[in-house]
């Protein structure tokens, strides 16, 4: 197993830096991980970006930009799905994916117009990209694990603002995760729902769940269409990953009813604390 791992690895790292026709050839521990964390996905609701993306810089080996671009379609694709489902159950607030999509859709082009000066497959940009991307896991971390008390704190206080301060808010949101998701793909999931929980503290969970995925699916889309358009999207990756994470989160949807977040929430926020110190030390 150890061998295979050091082999999974090499061949991500010599096919990170071969532009926009990259296809890694498939190994279905793309695919065990993709079931790995699509059940997390399916149970906690959050995890996709904040888990994936690390795993593949950190065990397979690969370029952070090319995990980053990959992921973020991957999350388009399963995150599309999701959004049907929420759709067909009336769990989607559309007015608030609008106010969401008005900030975080232009400062995803702007964003991925600076990253294309930049040169995110640089050697010299990986080391800041796993920086952002630790900094981001461990507000993740720290917003999945305090998100009693956040919203415990903020509720009452947001409760008095006015509908257009709301709106304002919203859309100020939908920017930071704009910026947030097109560096790193983290953030769209725990970050985006804790927040939108305290801004719209009287509505239903699954609504503001659904509500979050199906903003994501937009920014996903135009984040790793810009990344692919960059060449840091491996498609054969990718689709390895989603033979795996498409079972995952059908069973980790089954499984959700039966798991405590009392439980499940301290060791998703853990995972991430543990993967955000191994990226920044």
């Amino acid at each position: 197993m150890a061998a295979r791992w050091a082999q999974a690895r090499g061949a991500g790292t010599r096919r990170t830096t071969t532009g926009p026709q990259i296809l890694t050839a498939y190994d279905p521990l793309y695919s065990l991980a993709g079931l790995l964390v699509g059940m997390l996905v399916g149970l906690t609701g959050v995890g996709g970006g904040s888990l994936m993306t690390p795993l593949l810089v950190l065990l397979f080996g690969f370029h952070p930009a090319t995990a980053v671009g990959t992921d973020l379609l991957y999350a388009a694709v399963t995150k599309s799905v999701g959004t049907v489902v929420h759709g067909q159950r009336k769990s989607v607030d559309w007015h608030i994916v609008a106010g969401l999509a008005a900030g975080s859709v232009p400062a995803s082009l702007i964003t991925l117009l600076v990253m294309s000066r930049v040169g995110t497959l640089a050697d010299d940009a990986a080391g800041v990209l796993s920086l952002l991307l630790g900094a981001s896991l461990l507000l993740t971390s720290i917003s999945i694990f305090f998100r009693p008390w956040f919203l415990r704190w903020a509720g009452p206080r947001l409760e008095s603002v006015q509908t257009h301060g709301i709106n304002r808010s919203t859309i100020t949101l939908g920017a930071v995760l704009g910026i947030l998701v097109t560096v790193t793909s983290v953030g769209a999931g725990a970050l985006g729902t804790t927040a939108l929980l305290m801004l719209y503290p009287r509505l239903p969970v699954a609504r503001i769940a659904g509500s979050d995925i199906a903003h994501a699916v937009p920014l996903t889309l135009i984040a790793g269409t810009g990344h692919w358009l960059m060449g840091s999207v491996d498609f054969g990756l990718m689709l390895g990953l989603l033979v795996g994470s498409i079972p995952g989160v059908i069973i980790g949807s089954l499984l959700a009813s039966r798991a405590s977040d009392g439980i499940l929430r301290p060791i998703l926020a853990v995972t991430l604390l543990v993967v955000a110190f191994r990226l920044l030390v």
